[in-house]
């Protein structure tokens, strides 16, 4: 049992019974951040145990070595690599080196400039590892905040994203499972034509009676996001699912004919009974009082047949449409 199986459980267990999710993100954000922060401290340590200069030079020797990964050099600079990729339009290392050594060039101009005029400011950063001490100037102290800072922020904005993706398919096959469908109803791999349509695939197939089958989008996407509704339009959605939905994106699917599935509150495996019944499809309606119950049973079996982790594990891509947080 692996933390993708069991953070993609709790998410999916929460937007069934009509919860909130975000929490269980947020969990994973603090947890990869603390995580980064503390190896990022140790080769910090290591840096400057090696480098005995007075001078921030050991930070740009060790910490923006070409030697390192470019995500990783533009994070110790205080960039994001996506930002870099708008400012040159490319993500080459050489290019990411250059833009990342100007920006790093910048950052100590500024920190000169907020720390060499003021003397009310004493800020000393002290890291202690495996009994050997070092202590960090305000100025490489600031450096060092700023860059848990921007990889804070990816971390955030890439989680957010990769979350919601690794959760679309294991929610709809949990929904199929728990309402009983009969597995020829309902798919995760498109056929040929159907992946073809439009351009992109979409997220999962309900598959009526006569073998018709409808296209599902799922986005979990916050109120105050109704742009992402955009891809059940572009997608030619049969069914759209959501954690929430505005009253507009509501009456825009209803215009369209397309069915809605609004997770967040009591409803949501209603209307998933609902857009069953409508398309034909064979199901078990479920007491809601079994609900909770019943849920936990179908996840187990789902995990234990590694049904949760047929998508790779979460990880961070900063890069990635970033889903709605907040609503």
């Amino acid at each position: 049992m692996t933390t993708t199986q069991l953070t993609t459980a709790r998410i999916i267990r929460k937007l069934i019974l009509g919860e909130d999710y975000r929490s269980e993100v947020v969990a994973l954000i603090d947890a990869a951040f603390l995580e980064y922060a503390i190896d990022f401290f140790k080769h910090v340590v290591e840096a400057k145990l090696r480098h005995h200069s007075i001078d921030v030079d050991w930070y740009r020797q060790a910490m923006l070595s070409p030697e390192l990964g470019k995500e990783d050099i533009a994070t110790h600079a205080g960039i994001n690599i996506k930002t870099v990729q708008n400012m040159v339009g490319t993500t080459r290392k050489e290019a990411v080196i250059q833009v990342s050594e100007a920006h790093y060039d910048a950052l100590l101009k500024i920190l000169e400039d907020l720390t060499g005029n003021s003397d009310e400011l004493n800020l000393k950063l002290t890291i202690k590892f495996r009994d050997v001490s070092v202590d960090l100037s305000i100025t490489e102290s600031l450096v060092v905040i700023n860059a848990l800072a921007v990889k804070r922020a990816a971390l955030r904005g890439g989680l957010w994203s990769t979350a919601g993706k690794q959760v679309e398919k294991p929610l709809m096959t949990t929904l199929c499972e728990l309402h009983h469908v009969p597995k020829k109803h309902y798919e995760q791999t498109p056929p040929a034509e159907h992946a073809a349509r439009k351009g992109r695939e979409v997220d999962f197939y309900l598959v009526g009676d006569d073998g018709k089958r409808y296209r599902c989008e799922v986005k979990l996407m916050g109120r105050g996001n109704p742009e992402s509704a955009d891809a059940a339009f572009a997608r030619d959605s049969d069914v759209f699912v959501a954690d929430t939905l505005s009253d507009s994106v509501k009456q825009n699917l209803d215009g369209r004919g397309i069915l809605w599935i609004e997770m967040r509150g009591a409803d949501g495996v209603r209307q998933f009974q609902d857009v069953l019944g409508k398309l034909r499809i064979p199901f078990t309606p479920i007491d809601p009082a079994e609900l909770p119950s019943a849920l936990d049973e179908v996840l187990g079996r789902l995990i234990a047949g590694d049904s949760l982790s047929s998508v790779n594990m979460f990880s961070v891509r900063e890069d990635a449409e970033e889903y709605q947080a907040e609503g």
